[in-house]
């Protein structure tokens, strides 16, 4: 902690610089380790300065912290520059960070980024160009691995309340997809029901300062708080701080993104919350319905074979076989099989079927 006027003198340079608030401070510093330092103007005893120094520290980022509490002038001129009386105030040598709150923001934008950069390199070099196996034994031995692994730790500062909707969904099916890779890595593949349902419902990560399990993420979070298949209750009572992050309805074309680590899922991508999200899931939606695991139309007979996720999750379409359908065919791309569907539809007495599910690994080996 730091009182001489003096300290005061030197950093009033700073503060007396431009103000800006943005994004990716905090990441061009922690990445190039450019020279520098994160200035804390702060109190003792105070929750968020204490917050933000761990936050800061936790990124391996130099911090400078001076004690404002005794020194009226100094906080009258940090309320003059920022526009508030509250502590802390950060600043990254001339340029001003904002309060705790800004940063915890930046913090879960950085880790999200990175964890989406390691993602993109792993699958870059084991995933096929289809998106449907994974080579796990090669991915075992990568750097990369490693590297995903060190900033999977930081996931449990980020700020997910701070998340937009869209953040949210690219945030946790990218997060949910490697965290099945990275469990089948660890734990080895579940090939029996039983070890499915304890894999789904053990294997976690520490987000936010609280567990999500897989079940958590896709039915909690993505699915607005839904039972899952075989569940009796709702992932998160309604006491339970994680049910703030749980999107308030479910987003049925998750189910076209997450992939549970075998054949019959859809095929594994990257999502962006900064290239329409919707848009992005929606093309995965239209690519696994033109796909044979995804939908198959029987003219003759008059039957449209459908995926076993429909089945399980029949209630996130609409319920009935009708407004199923009508869901399928509304998120169908222009091809010959929509245009069967529509006319099979328009005249109405359709049979509805599921395929077989493949329930084998989508490991290369």
């Amino acid at each position: 902690m730091y009182n001489h006027p003096s300290i005061y003198t030197i950093y009033f340079k700073h503060l007396e610089c431009l103000l800006l608030l943005g994004g990716g401070i905090l990441m061009a510093a922690s990445e190039s380790r450019i020279a520098g330092r994160v200035i804390v103007y702060s109190m003792p005893g105070c929750p968020h300065c204490l917050q933000a120094k761990s936050t800061l520290g936790s990124l391996g980022l130099p911090v400078w912290d001076i004690n404002v509490a005794h020194d009226a002038a100094l906080r009258a001129r940090l309320k003059e520059l920022t526009g508030s009386s509250t502590v802390p105030h950060i600043f990254f040598n001339n340029v001003y960070v904002g309060r705790n709150e800004h940063l915890q923001n930046l913090a879960t934008f950085e880790v999200s980024e990175a964890l989406r950069n390691l993602i993109l390199k792993l699958y870059s070099h084991h995933l096929s160009t289809d998106g449907k196996s994974v080579d796990y034994r090669a991915m075992s031995k990568s750097p990369w691995l490693e590297r995903y692994c060190e900033w999977t730790l930081q996931l449990q500062q980020a700020e997910l309340l701070s998340l937009s909707r869209e953040e949210k969904l690219a945030f946790f099916i990218n997060v949910y997809n490697a965290l099945v890779i990275h469990g089948n890595l660890r734990l080895s593949f579940p090939k029996t029901m039983w070890q499915r349902y304890r894999f789904f419902n053990y294997v976690s990560y520490l987000i936010g300062g609280e567990v999500f399990t897989l079940q958590d993420i896709e039915n909690g979070v993505l699915r607005g708080n839904r039972k899952g298949v075989t569940q009796l209750l709702k992932p998160f009572s309604n006491n339970d701080p994680r049910l703030q992050v749980a999107l308030p309805e479910v987003e049925p074309l998750i189910h076209f993104a997450l992939n549970h680590g075998v054949k019959g899922c859809p095929p594994i991508k990257v999502y962006s919350p900064q290239q329409d999200i919707k848009g992005q899931l929606h093309s995965a939606a239209e690519a696994f319905l033109e796909s044979s695991e995804g939908c198959v139309v029987d003219y003759v007979k008059r039957e449209v074979k459908l995926s076993q996720i429909f089945k399980w999750y029949k209630v996130d379409f609409g319920g009935a076989d009708e407004k199923l359908l009508n869901w399928v065919v509304d998120h169908m791309g222009e091809s010959e099989k929509k245009s069967r569907l529509k006319i099979l539809l328009s005249a109405g007495n359709v049979k509805v079927s599921y395929l077989l599910y493949d329930w084998s690994t989508n490991s290369t080996d």
